[in-house]
């Protein structure tokens, strides 16, 4: 049998991963003094109401080496293979040290997701699909690499308060923005995040990220599509898909929901969207 292994930063579920046979890592959330393990310790839910109540960031922390060789043990005692997409090398040491745990497991395919949050999660949607089709584990591995160049994630910031509490933009920035109702759209290219665009208010957001999603043909329903939100409640969200209805109608059967965690959520704050996607054009 192949085993896929990921890290929570995909922000799949507990349940999700049961539903897919997925074995979900987790990453470590510090308040304080405090660890927990996320989604295993502290559900979604409970981590932004403890979010929006401190002044300081948590710390989120990579998952190290011995954590991956438990479940790699696990993996080999059941005589299995595995696949392992982790959060992109070029924002935590994640990957780096699943491939350090996989040296002594010659059946432990490590594929760097080059990306984060839901674009993970349909990577790890597709290797799913493809091992339950009955692919080996490194087929499977060499597909979802091949798929990383081409998946694709949009993230539109409601607040920018917590990426200023992260350092990732002065205070000065933060205020303007927020006074202006500046929407900043992200994604990730060459493995790091990047700004694509900034909007005043939200409807400009929703078409800005309706415009892009078009500049590359649009969404690939037969491929998993993959929406997200933070915070704890789905409104947001659930309003965004009415608003660009021309750009999921006759599909909303395709479309997968999950709630951001605590990696992303960390320097997203609530209120931010998601989404995960492959494009109609190679």
């Amino acid at each position: 049998m192949v085993e896929i292994i990921t890290d929570t930063s995909c922000d799949l579920s507990l349940e999700q991963a049961k539903e897919l046979g997925v074995t979900l890592v987790p990453m470590t959330i510090t308040f304080g003094d405090r660890d927990f393990k996320d989604r295993y310790e502290m559900e979604a839910d409970d981590f932004y109401r403890l979010l929006v109540s401190y002044d300081d960031l948590p710390v989120t922390s990579q998952i190290n080496p011995y954590e991956f060789e438990k479940a790699f043990e696990n993996t080999q005692r059941n005589g299995d293979t595995a696949v392992v997409i982790t959060l992109s090398s070029e924002l935590s040491g994640t990957c780096s040290n699943a491939e350090l745990a996989s040296r002594d497991y010659p059946h432990i395919y490590v594929v760097d997701s080059r990306t984060g949050s839901v674009a993970i999660q349909c990577l790890v949607r597709l290797a799913c699909r493809l091992r339950d089709q009955g692919l080996d584990a490194e087929t499977i591995a060499k597909k979802v690499r091949a798929a990383a160049s081409r998946v694709k994630v949009l993230a539109l910031v409601d607040t920018l308060e917590y990426l200023k509490k992260g350092g990732r933009i002065s205070a000065t920035a933060a205020v303007a923005g927020n006074v202006l109702s500046i929407k900043p759209v992200l994604t990730t290219r060459d493995g790091k995040i990047e700004v694509v665009g900034k909007a005043r208010g939200s409807k400009n957001a929703n078409n800005l990220i309706k415009k892009l999603a078009n500049e590359c043909g649009g969404i690939n329903f037969d491929e998993p599509v993959v929406l997200a939100y933070s915070g704890t409640s789905r409104d947001l969200l659930d309003q965004y898909v009415s608003d660009n209805k021309e750009l999921y109608e006759g599909h909303e059967d395709a479309l997968i929901y999950s709630q951001i965690g605590s990696t992303i959520g960390t320097h997203s704050g609530p209120g931010a969207i998601i989404i995960g996607f492959f494009p109609n054009n190679e």
